[in-house]
């Protein structure tokens, strides 16, 4: 009468077993999204690095401090 072994929710696979699935896919999909998201990250963070760079060639280009040819060579560089 709910007091013996096998009558509790936790006790057989549609309480306890489904619940662990659940726990551990929800876990699992969890750290999936996490390391995506980490990558995607790492990805934007060397994309404006690259950028910045450019930029700082670009300005030091219109501010006359190096001529079209060390441009030229600097910018293939960078690409």
């Amino acid at each position: 009468m709910g007091y013996g072994r096998g009558y509790g929710m936790m006790d057989n696979w549609f309480g306890g077993g489904i619940f662990m699935l659940l726990f551990w896919g929800v876990i699992i999909i969890g750290g999936f999204f996490l390391v995506r998201y980490l990558i995607r990250q790492s990805q934007t963070a060397a994309r404006t690095t690259e950028n910045t760079a450019l930029e700082i060639l670009k300005q030091r280009y219109a501010r006359g401090e190096i001529n079209d040819e060390e441009f030229e060579k600097m910018k293939a560089k960078l690409l």
